[in-house]
């Protein structure tokens, strides 16, 4: 089929590269001339791995082009997918001006009958706002139908997610449009659930907010048991092997963040408010991951009181690994803090260095590898749990360090490690290794 994608975000430009994979002419839609004329020539504007091998391939097999006019990207289009932002506003709700802005340019632009897909997450009914929209601009006599396909994919996995799925969600009033859809997508292999147009938006609010609560459940879980001497992973383990449960979204750390999460959470809220509804679980599960976020500070207060002139170094930038997305990143809030309470701090990512330079506040130093952070450190933080940093030699700590203290916020290594290396380690609802604690002995005989 010949298909249309507005925006070329994570979910844009993913959801155009892997269609095309798959067999279809794909134009992707961006109003960013230089962007655009980047992702012709198969450079991704985002860090996704595999993403850029796909896009050279399918560009070289003319599957797969770039523009940025409407009326060109629209010609012949049989379906068009919208997948512009819809960031957060100060109450909470979602944004949809730049999906109010795609509307008038589909009405305008069409030169045929066509499916319009709303794959951008959406507060419930905003697919009726799109169809009114349309209708109120169109300037040919075409027919179109609305439908609902949220998307489900993973920052950092999402080639392999689109590929791999659990469920791809079509929601639609009129069949035909339905089972059209599900042809599109046919070659993923992935099984599909059809249901109404409201109910599919839902679907992807109350996914989100229940993965989310997951993990503030297991946070709060973690820091009791970091009160009661109990370990939160053999908890988690055990609370896992439940299949009512599963193991997925049970590991503790420093909170969630990136673009869907918080945002998605603040507006399942406010759409609950808007129908008279207090969602209160939501609203306690928002509540403890920002609580989540400091979790690392009061350590580091506990363990020197002042922070003032200690030097901090800080693995990690991006919310999690795989990715260089920085919206709503822990480390954002962690290194504000860090700094106005007068700490040095240097930072280092493998990834997201430069897209963190547009969001963290002026006076951190960059370095740029491990070693350059640990060095003449008082005490290092970790905020993302990338490869390079799980696969960190722990003697190194005790080299480069003015003192091995290592805070932890995504549990990477194990104690018996970190005890054996002579490191001062405290972690996510975990003991802590602490050499001036006078239980050392018990401790290590514990974790052999």
């Amino acid at each position: 089929m010949k298909i249309a994608v507005v925006g070329t975000g994570y979910v844009g430009l993913v959801t155009g590269v892997t269609l095309s994979e798959i067999g279809h002419c794909v134009t992707c839609i961006d109003i960013d001339q230089t962007k655009v004329e980047k992702m012709k020539k198969g450079i991704s504007p985002i860090y996704e791995p595999g993403l850029e091998e796909l896009m050279k391939r399918n560009i070289k097999e003319n599957n797969l082009f770039f523009t940025t006019n409407h009326r060109e990207g629209f010609k012949d289009a049989e379906v068009i997918y919208i997948a512009v932002g819809t960031p957060e506003k100060k109450d909470g709700s979602a944004d949809l001006s730049f999906i109010e802005e795609v509307a008038i340019n589909i009405a305008q632009n069409i030169n045929r009958n066509v499916i319009v897909v709303t794959k951008s997450t959406v507060p419930v009914g905003t697919n009726y706002h799109i169809e009114k929209i349309i209708k109120q601009n169109l300037v040919n006599d075409i027919k179109f139908d609305i439908v609902s396909n949220p998307e489900f994919l993973r920052e950092g996995s999402a080639v392999f997610d689109a590929f791999n799925g659990d469920r791809i969600v079509i929601g639609a009033d009129n069949n035909k449009a339905a089972q059209i859809i599900e042809e599109v997508n046919n070659n993923y292999g992935i099984p599909v659930f059809k249901t109404d147009i409201k109910s599919a938006e839902m679907i992807k609010y109350a996914s989100n907010a229940f993965l989310a609560t997951k993990i503030s459940f297991i946070n709060e879980i973690s820091n009791i048991c970091e009160r009661l001497g109990a370990d939160i992973e053999g908890v988690a383990q055990g609370m896992g092997l439940d299949n009512r449960i599963g193991s997925q979204f049970l590991n503790a750390g420093i909170g969630y963040g990136g673009s869907c999460f918080p945002k998605d959470t603040k507006a399942l809220i406010q759409i609950a408010g808007n129908v008279d509804y207090e969602f209160e679980l939501l609203k306690g599960v928002v509540k403890v991951n920002q609580k989540q976020q400091r979790i690392l500070i009061e350590k580091l207060e506990q363990r020197f009181g002042e922070l003032g002139n200690k030097v901090i170094g800080v693995l990690g930038l991006a919310f999690k690994p795989n990715t260089d997305d920085m919206r709503e990143a822990p480390s954002i809030v962690i290194i504000k803090e860090l700094l106005n309470k007068g700490a040095i701090v240097k930072v280092y990512d493998p990834i997201a260095i430069e897209s963190a330079k547009k969001v963290l506040e002026p006076g951190v130093n960059y370095a740029t590898s491990v070693d350059e952070t640990l060095y003449n450190s008082d005490a290092v933080l970790i905020l993302t749990e990338w490869d390079e940093f799980k696969e960190i030699d722990l003697s190194l700590f005790k080299q480069l360090m003015n003192q091995p203290i290592v805070v932890d916020g995504r549990n990477c290594f194990d104690l018996k490690g970190a005890l054996e290396n002579d490191i001062e380690y405290y972690s996510i609802g975990r003991k802590e290794i602490n050499r001036k604690s006078e239980e050392l002995e018990s401790l290590s005989n514990s974790i052999r």
